[in-house]
């Protein structure tokens, strides 16, 4: 096995100088294992060797605090008439990654010392709170969470303390909520999913979801709200609106949906100069649900001539030949496609550069698709709360992605010169 180095800086908590060091991961993985096994010991569990060297290094970390609290190490002729000095110590029992550990959490006689490792009143470290929220994103349930913890760990795990941990997040979600957002973002994808909420008794509700893009093509989740049984409606549209343009959005250049109804004249009242463009992979699967599978391929590929028209007057001709093609088997189709054909073409003005990000709703699809994996093992939520809690989790999650963590557009640079080229004043780049 090849070296695994890591760079490890620390302060020293007596002289407060960096201390640098490299430590070889994969030797020091290795030697843990073969002690284990030679001496028959677990890595897990109780007696396991991890849960020791948790233990003597979080022991090691309080001693080293309270040294660095009181000014002289442990025996040292410093602490002598010094005003305050070691009074004991009390057992402590924490729940880490690896399960249960107790500590000895050491005292001053001056009752000052505020430990920093372990602190006082948190029976729980982040490590673990961290692994409960990570579970819960990936839509495991309380019961489910508190199953795996007792069998990975032989720890045992009440629901009702995942619930505490997972309810940790309510005040970090508000407050993600009402966070101040851009003054201007060049595109924003608003789609909704479907969930089943009890409110006096269980029905679906809708799950509005806007995602922005902004200046430097990175994508981010702007906001989620749940909206009433009923479906949508004007007055939730310019509520959700209105709520984005009081975090500070004063413009948007196109607004990309699957048209919603009731959205695109909110959109247009909240933000007048902004486009609105109906989501075209929507509007293929709509026309595929009108017609018999045994024309889905055909239709699909007509279809895709329209949209790939270079010019509107291109894309309008080439629809009314599939118009008189198809309207005598399918005239709900088509009559879908002149109802939303308004918000359908904004795109065909575009540069070319453009329209890969605004024909489609995918970027917020593929969102919404981890959000449904969040919630498929749950029956339904208890309340609006519940519901919001695993969202903003996945959502959480999906931005510590390792192989894109800024969720940055690929190609931006290019459109971000067709950007400035077609709407430099609005965008505030000349």
């Amino acid at each position: 096995m090849g070296k695994e180095l890591q760079r490890i800086t620390q302060v020293n908590p007596r002289t407060g100088e960096l201390v640098e060091a490299e430590v070889d991961l994969s030797a020091l993985a290795e030697q843990l294992v073969a002690t284990a096994t030679n001496q028959g010991i677990e890595l897990t569990g109780p007696n396991g060797l991890l849960t020791g060297l948790t233990r003597q290094v979080l022991q090691s970390a309080l001693e080293a605090e309270l040294a660095d609290h009181l000014g002289y190490d442990r025996y040292e002729t410093a602490g002598r008439g010094s005003g305050n000095s070691r009074n004991g110590s009390s057992p402590k029992t924490v729940r880490t990654e690896i399960g249960e550990v107790t500590v000895q959490v050491p005292r001053d006689r001056g009752g000052t010392f505020e430990p920093r490792i372990v602190p006082k009143h948190q029976r729980r470290l982040d490590g673990f709170d961290q692994n409960v929220l990570s579970l819960y994103a990936k839509g495991m349930t309380t019961g489910d969470i508190a199953a795996h913890l007792a069998e990975l760990y032989g720890d045992d795990v009440s629901r009702d303390l995942v619930s505490t941990v997972t309810d940790r997040i309510v005040d970090e979600m508000a407050e993600w909520q009402a966070r101040p957002l851009e003054p201007v973002y060049p595109v924003v994808l608003i789609d909704a999913i479907m969930l089943k909420i009890r409110s006096g008794t269980v029905g679906n509700r809708p799950v509005y979801v806007a995602m922005g893009i902004d200046l430097d093509g990175h994508r981010d989740v702007l906001g989620m709200w749940v909206g009433p049984s009923g479906g949508e409606g004007a007055k939730q549209w310019m509520n959700m609106l209105t709520e984005l343009r009081n975090r500070g959005i004063q413009d948007v250049i196109i607004v990309c949906c699957d048209g919603l109804k009731g959205l695109p004249e909110s959109i247009r009242a909240t933000w007048p100069q902004a486009a609105v463009q109906t989501c075209v992979v929507h509007l293929v699967r709509n026309s595929l649900r009108f017609a018999s599978k045994k024309h889905w391929k055909r239709l699909a590929a007509e279809i895709k001539e329209i949209y790939h028209a270079p010019t509107i007057p291109a894309a309008e001709a080439r629809f009314d030949e599939f118009a008189d093609e198809w309207t005598g088997q399918y005239p709900a189709m088509v009559e879908m496609w002149r109802r939303s054909w308004g918000e359908f073409t904004p795109f065909l003005e575009f540069p070319l550069e453009l329209r890969r990000i605004v024909y489609t709703t995918n970027a917020i699809e593929s969102l919404n698709a981890r959000f449904r994996q969040a919630v498929r093992r749950r029956g339904h939520f208890p309340n609006e709360q519940a519901a919001l809690k695993v969202l903003y989790l996945a959502a959480r999650q999906r931005q510590h992605n390792r192989a894109n963590p800024t969720g940055e557009t690929a190609g931006w640079k290019g459109i971000l010169n067709v950007l400035a080229m077609t709407y430099g004043d609005r965008l505030g780049l000349n």
